[in-house]
């Protein structure tokens, strides 16, 4: 799709001065990868080649390099979770190979896996802790900056509140990092703490829990292979997880599985499929019913399932009978004969797989647009099976992980929401005193006179961080607005409204930067103090688990030390929690070397509490295991064949029952009724009552293979332990610890006791015992009646460029939620449509990740992709009087602007224009090499497309709106 741009402007080492020093000297090809840092797997990053094949590691090292070691890790970049072979000789990472053995990834890597040494070596790293000070960047030590930055922040907290400073998380930090982060901001005081799958997939983990019980990727990228079809809207995984594609491709042609791509973009995948959908951007809904409405009208719905399995379809019915082929074309741009015929194809070659991943998430309706992809396959009963389900790509390398620990506004480790019992749960597991814990929180006095604890009040989200500055303080709900703000691993310009990111970054008291790059946060803020920059380890300099996309967990082992002064995130956590003066309550149970947490301690705290979603039985020692006999594991269902893990599925994907003692082996494909629960095995959860306007919401006819109850039955409870008399069936211990949790010998109180608050696991272990999943046995719901729109609806876009589609299809009112005022309908009612005529829409390139500070950083990659552009259809370029690779502006409604380089093709239609997401160091115009620190700069800056990006925020989850607003092309 890219080419090379020889004449591009990137500063620092290119590839062919990184190459300059061998000269004529005659060295082998081993000896050449070796010194030129890209090791056997390098050359693909060269050529940038997806899942490129290499030769598999020797055990011995290179000539001359002494004893090397081999060191076992996971890629830093997307969700595939492609082992990674490290060689290292004397401490020196001195090279990669693809892990052979690796269920994932098969022995390939793309441009960035091939690449990830020179991530922990790359000399454009952050070295030692900085500060801003009179405008120019100054060193400091640790104990410098820790004290210097927790001063102020005991300060802000004592005059404005715990609220006011904002702990950022990362989809970077490893499980236990990311437990960690949620652990320091509950003993902080404040729910204020977010992370990057609020601004990527929040809108599918609200969609899709809200529909079956857990907002998670269903089966696996290995599943694909039993795929008879695959629907694919809104993922470019070419690009955005090249090596996923290798699985799409095995069903695509040992099943012959038609491949269906729906995006408004001719992707790199849409390349390789049977039938391509150009859909108008922010139209998914309408495309879903439009499809449907051929299904129910052929009878082709799984009309067993639906009875047995789905409560709500015909009110899912009655929607879609207005969406004729007429209605779908006109909203959509979609022939209504391809709608038929893609429908068609879903239903004649069943089981088949739906997925997706931005391209249906970053949208006002994103909750709208993730529901019904989920009926879609309720309604062909292509759940619970292999070769079926929702494969949602996720898109950091542990966006799915820190998402189940708990870095969220509104949730606590495993999904416990802010309730009271929910941090009691929690407190227990911590041995915590929870008086004291209710302690740290603000309480909100409101005008009424009744007190608001905020410790049972959602966060602020991070896509909204900007309004906790900017806002007038009387209109949040919270004590007072965000005075400091603390980015620990997120890139900022992944974020829309960058010129009002910029005016609130001014307005805080002090910002704070822990990466072990600079990131744009660096230079997008434009003042002459206050800002700390600390460099944090990589995952390379660390061990812990990270969670894959399908829900397994793989350890990384440290590679090497940490390199320069960099600390790992842990130790950098327990900096903070030492000079705020909590450090031994909240290490209690934690082994602290030194200052470094021990990771194995942090793993097994979370695993005492996190019952909910099964993160309990993946002990670091069965998941060191699983790592070191990856070979054992068959490559497609991903179970254990003989050796140590014997029938395990690898990784353990969550949700792995009760305790690591009792063995459970995973759940590699959620809601599969046709294995016992002890296999793996279970229906759709129960956690919606059991019973809506009369109807039955639990399973009718339908239950686990093996289990005792037949039919539908709710969560487990001791109470229902006792009728069902299982109760006896606990242990003295468990029955102990249950009394404990019940803080009582009352019967009552016993009773209430549940299968996510029993930290023995005993009631968990007894229902599997009888062939029971904890949480019950009920229907998906297809309408969630909690939500704005129970049955989603299509609703335009803010920005919509089609103002007679509005009277039909409006958007909602404004409303406050999430603390912060929202806005909706009061922005649609403006027509920008003729002066910004052109759809913008955004995404992923192969050679870069999220905001591209790394990648950008690794002259590997940076000699690949040196321009920042906008792709233009040749039409709309004509009419423009464009050129291929003319400067031109990209103008937003909202004031923003962008200069960048226009590449002209026909990847979109006309009146559609994309960018990718990944660059930055420009802001409209303006080149801010100059402000990073000296040699942390990127390679490569370019403009941040999310400086033209517009207001929008999805009405359940405040996920922003990026695939579909408006813009005006100007020649620069």
């Amino acid at each position: 799709m890219l080419r090379k741009k020889a004449n591009g402007a990137a500063r620092g080492h290119r590839l062919s001065s990184a190459l300059s020093e061998f000269g004529n000297a005659a060295v082998d090809r081993r000896t050449f990868l070796k010194r030129s840092g890209l090791a056997i797997g390098g050359m693909t990053a060269i050529s940038s080649l997806s899942g490129g094949m290499v030769r598999k590691a020797a055990a011995q090292g290179a000539a001359g390099t002494g004893n090397v070691e081999i060191k076992k890790s996971v890629c830093t970049h997307c969700s595939v979770g492609c082992t990674v072979i490290a060689e290292v000789s004397n401490g020196v990472w001195i090279g990669q190979e693809p892990g052979f053995d690796s269920p994932f990834n098969l022995g390939a890597h793309c441009a960035k896996g091939a690449s990830v040494r020179e991530h922990a070596h790359g000399e454009r790293r952050l070295k030692y802790p900085m500060k801003l000070v009179g405008g120019k960047w100054q060193r400091v030590s640790w104990d410098e900056a820790i004290n210097e930055i927790g001063d102020k922040m005991l300060e802000v907290r004592e005059t404005s509140g715990p609220d006011s400073v904002y702990w950022l998380g990362s989809a970077k930090h490893s499980n236990e990092q990311a437990y960690l982060i949620r652990k320091l901001a509950a003993y902080w005081g404040t729910n204020n703490v977010d992370h990057q799958a609020r601004i990527c997939h929040s809108t599918t983990v609200a969609g899709v829990a809200n529909t079956w019980g857990y907002g998670a990727m269903t089966n696996s990228y290995n599943d694909i292979h039993n795929s008879r079809a695959i629907f694919l809207i809104g993922g470019n995984p070419a690009e955005a997880h090249p090596v996923s594609l290798l699985h799409l491709l095995k069903a695509k042609e040992e099943n012959n599985a038609p491949l269906i791509v729906a995006d408004p973009r001719f992707t790199r995948t849409a390349a390789h499929a049977d039938e391509y959908v150009r859909l108008r951007p922010g139209t998914d809904v309408s495309l879903i019913w439009g499809m449907l409405y051929h299904i129910f009208e052929n009878g082709w719905e799984d009309r067993q399932f639906i009875q047995s399995r789905v409560w709500g379809m015909d009110q899912i019915r009655a929607e879609v009978a207005k969406w004729t082929p007429e209605e779908t074309e006109r909203v959509t741009g979609v022939p209504g004969s391809q709608v038929e015929r893609i429908a068609r194809t879903m239903a004649e070659n069943r089981p088949g797989t739906l997925i997706w991943c931005m391209g249906g998430t970053q949208h006002s309706t994103g909750n709208n647009n993730t529901r019904a992809y989920c009926i879609l396959q309720l309604a062909l009963g292509n759940m619970g099976v292999a070769g079926g389900g929702t494969n949602i790509f996720r898109g950091h390398d542990n966006v799915q992980g820190a998402t189940d620990l708990g870095v969220l506004a509104d949730t606590l480790p495993g999904y416990y929401g802010l309730t009271d019992g929910s941090w009691a749960h929690w407190a227990r597991v911590w041995e915590e005193d929870l008086d004291w814990l209710k302690g740290r929180f603000a309480v909100l006095r409101s005008a009424n006179g009744e007190d608001k604890p905020m410790m049972n009040e959602p966060g602020i989200t991070v896509s909204r961080w900007i309004d906790g500055v900017l806002e007038a303080k009387e209109n949040l709900v919270q004590p007072d607005n965000t005075k400091v703000m603390v980015f620990w691993g997120h890139a900022p310009n992944s974020q829309t409204r960058l010129p009002e990111m910029q005016k609130a970054m001014g307005m805080l008291d002090m910002l704070v930067v822990i990466d072990p790059y600079p990131t744009m946060t660096a230079v997008l803020q434009d003042r002459q103090d206050g800002v700390y920059l600390l460099p944090a380890a990589t995952q390379f300099e660390t061990s812990g688990s990270v969670t894959a996309s399908n829900r397994s967990l793989q350890w990384r082992e440290k590679v090497v030390e940490p390199l320069f002064e960099s600390l790992p995130d842990q130790t950098i956590m327990y900096k903070f929690a030492q000079k705020f003066g909590f450090a031994d309550r909240m290490f209690r149970n934690i082994e602290v070397n030194g200052e470094e947490p021990l990771i194995e301690d942090l793993t097994r705290e979370y695993n005492r509490g996190m019952w909910t979603i099964g993160y309990t039985g993946q002990s670091p020692e069965r998941l060191k295991s699983h790592m070191a006999h990856q070979q054992t594991f068959d490559k497609t269902t991903l179970r254990g064949v003989g050796g140590p893990h014997d029938g395990e599925f690898y990784g353990m994907p969550w949700p792995c029952w009760g305790t690591p003692e009792m063995k459970h082996p995973g759940s590699a494909n959620l809601y599969d009724t046709s294995i016992p629960v002890a296999e793996g095995g279970m229906g759709f959860r129960a956690r919606f009552g059991v019973e809506r306007d009369g109807d039955n919401l639990l399973a009718e006819g339908s239950w686990p293979a093996g289990s005792e109850i037949e039919d539908g039955y709710p969560e487990f409870t001791m109470a229902m332990l006792r009728e069902l008399g299982w109760d006896g069936d606990l242990t003295p211990e468990e029955m102990e610890s249950i009394r404990m949790v019940a803080g009582s010998d009352d019967q009552e109180k016993i009773d209430a006791v549940n299968w996510k608050t029993d930290l023995s696991g005993g009631i968990q272990r007894v229902a599997i015992q009888h062939g029971c999943a904890p949480y019950g046995n009920a229907k998906a719901r297809a309408v969630v009646w909690t939500f704005p729109d129970p049955v989603p609806l299509h609703r335009e876009p803010l920005y919509t460029p089609r103002r007679d589609l509005v009277a039909d299809y409006p958007t909602w009112e404004d409303k406050t939620f999430w603390r912060v005022p929202t806005a909706y309908a009061s922005i649609q009612k403006n027509d920008f449509s003729k002066d910004f005529p052109m759809i913008m829409t955004s995404g992923r390139l192969v050679e870069y990740e999220g905001g591209g500070d790394e990648t950008r950083s690794n002259p590997w990659l940076a000699e690949l992709q040196q321009d920042m552009f906008v792709e233009i259809n040749p039409a709309d370029a004509n009419d423009l009087g464009l050129r291929d690779r003319d400067a031109v502006w990209l103008h937003s409604p909202e004031g923003g602007k962008i200069r960048v380089m226009a590449m002209i093709t026909e990847r979109v239609g006309r009146g559609v224009v994309f960018t990718p997401f990944h660059f930055g160091g420009y802001f409209q115009g303006e080149d801010l090499r100059h402000k990073y620190p000296e040699g942390a700069d990127p390679y490569v800056l370019g403009e941040a497309c999310n400086t033209a990006q517009t207001y929008g925020y999805d009405s359940v989850t405040q996920m922003q709106e990026t695939k579909s607003t408006l813009c005006r092309i100007e020649r620069a």
